[in-house]
C-alpha cells in the first residue's frame, strides 16, 4: 500500500478541483442544500465500499471516545463547509469560489499553531502569505 502523504495531498487537491466544477455544474439546476445531501449520500456509500474492501470496519464501542468526539466536530464542520461551498458556487464563479475556499489553508496553518503545536517556519508564514495574496488576486 501508497503510505506517502503528498501523494494523497496531490490526489485530494485533484479531487477538489474536479468538486468545484462538478459542483458547479450540479448545482446550475437545483437547491444547494439538496445538492450537497445528495453528495454526502455518495460519499458515504463511497465510503463504505472502501471500508468493505478494506476489511476495516470496527464496532463503534472499540473506538476511542476522543477520536469519536473529535470526528463528530469534524463532520459538523464539514457539513457546514460543504454547504457554504455549494452555496457559494451556486451564486458564484467556481474560478473565484475556489481561490476563496483554499483559504483554508491559510486557517489550518494558524489553527494547527494554536492547538496542535506545530511549528510556524518562516516558509509556512511565507506561505501562507502568498496563499492569501493569491487568493485576492483571483478574487477581485
Amino acid at each position: 500500500m501508497i503510505n506517502d502523504w503528498k501523494l494523497f495531498a496531490l490526489f485530494s487537491a485533484i479531487f477538489a478541483a474536479l468538486t468545484a466544477i462538478f459542483g458547479k455544474i450540479g448545482v446550475s439546476e437545483i437547491n444547494s442544500n439538496l445538492a450537497t445531501f445528495i453528495r454526502t449520500i455518495v460519499i458515504l456509500m463511497v465510503s463504505a465500499l472502501f471500508i468493505s474492501f478494506n476489511k476495516e470496519w470496527v464496532l463503534p464501542s472499540e473506538l476511542s471516545k476522543k477520536s469519536l468526539l473529535f470526528l463528530i466536530l469534524s463532520g459538523f464542520a464539514t457539513g457546514s463547509s460543504w454547504l457554504c461551498y455549494y452555496r457559494a458556487l451556486q451564486l458564484g464563479p467556481a474560478s473565484k469560489v475556489a481561490p476563496v475556499d483554499k483559504l483554508s489553508v491559510v486557517f489550518v496553518i494558524l489553527l494547527a499553531a494554536l492547538f496542535l503545536n506545530e511549528p510556524l517556519k518562516i516558509k509556512t508564514i511565507v506561505g501562507g502569505i502568498l496563499v492569501c495574496a493569491g487568493t485576492v488576486i483571483l478574487a477581485i
